[in-house]
């Protein structure tokens, strides 16, 4: 689940293809308790995330944030990890996540919704609502270690979204975050995985450093960086399943 080789990292043409081989990245969103209803699938309860954690370091393999692997990658340096992230900014990730983070000694990166910070994910309307990080979750995620990004204002999706829509959700969300903290904010995760070129090259042009989508396929880039989720049902089968199916696409993706 290392899976970085030598490149410089930088975009080749308008996709911004890479290089290098991409880290493997695994997207979380909720980690709870809770046994209301969940459409959608984001929850996974604390003693899975454990159980998922263990195999990790039972693997000789440590979490890390996806700058702190993708940085790897560009640097050509083999590295056995495998890039946690977190969408959406839930307040268990502070609760829940980051002390089964602490207590295996690893780190992630966590995806924010700026202009809903205190507030819940008023976006899922069908879905149960769930409190999301406030300012001081933010400093606290910090503050541990764990890279805080982006995940625009509000939570649209942005594929053929307006242009001034667009521009807002990207340079307002971090302007936002980055008072926060009083630190730059270089990483951007789309919501929805929605993106299409026009949000690619605004990403780039607000100065994300890189940004994330939301599944393995596809050419990767700079400004699309391949993750697949992991749910509640993921054991260890599973996950070594879809690591395999992401090293095989990835394999298909460097053919010429």
């Amino acid at each position: 689940m290392d899976g970085s080789a030598p490149g410089d990292g930088r975009p080749q043409g308008d996709a911004g293809t890479l290089p290098l081989r991409c880290p493997s990245a695994w997207m979380y969103h909720s980690v709870s308790e809770a046994e209301t209803a969940d459409p959608h699938l984001l929850r996974v309860h604390p003693d899975r995330l454990e159980r998922q954690l263990r195999l990790l370091r039972r693997l000789g393999i440590r979490g890390v944030s996806l700058r702190e692997a993708f940085d790897a990658a560009r640097r050509g340096e083999r590295r056995r990890q495998v890039a946690l992230t977190f969408d959406d900014g839930y307040a268990d990730f502070r609760s829940r996540a980051m002390p089964l983070l602490e207590r295996y000694g690893m780190t992630a990166s966590v995806y924010v919704v700026a202009g809903r910070l205190a507030g819940n994910n008023d976006w899922d309307a069908d879905a149960p609502q769930v409190p999301l990080m406030s300012a001081d979750d933010v400093r606290a995620a910090a503050a541990a270690g764990h890279e805080v990004g982006s995940h625009t204002l509000t939570h649209v999706p942005l594929a053929g979204a307006p242009e001034q829509q667009v521009h807002a959700e990207l340079v307002d969300s971090r302007a936002v975050l980055e008072d926060v903290l009083q630190q730059p904010v270089p990483g951007f995760c789309y919501p929805y995985g929605s993106l299409d070129d026009a949000a690619m090259a605004a990403v780039d042009a607000a100065g994300y450093e890189y940004a994330c989508a939301t599944h393995v396929g596809g050419p990767p880039g700079i400004h699309r960086l391949p993750r697949y989720y992991v749910g509640q049902r993921d054991g260890a089968m599973r996950l070594l399943a879809k690591e395999a199916r992401r090293r095989l696409l990835a394999r298909q993706e460097r053919r010429p």
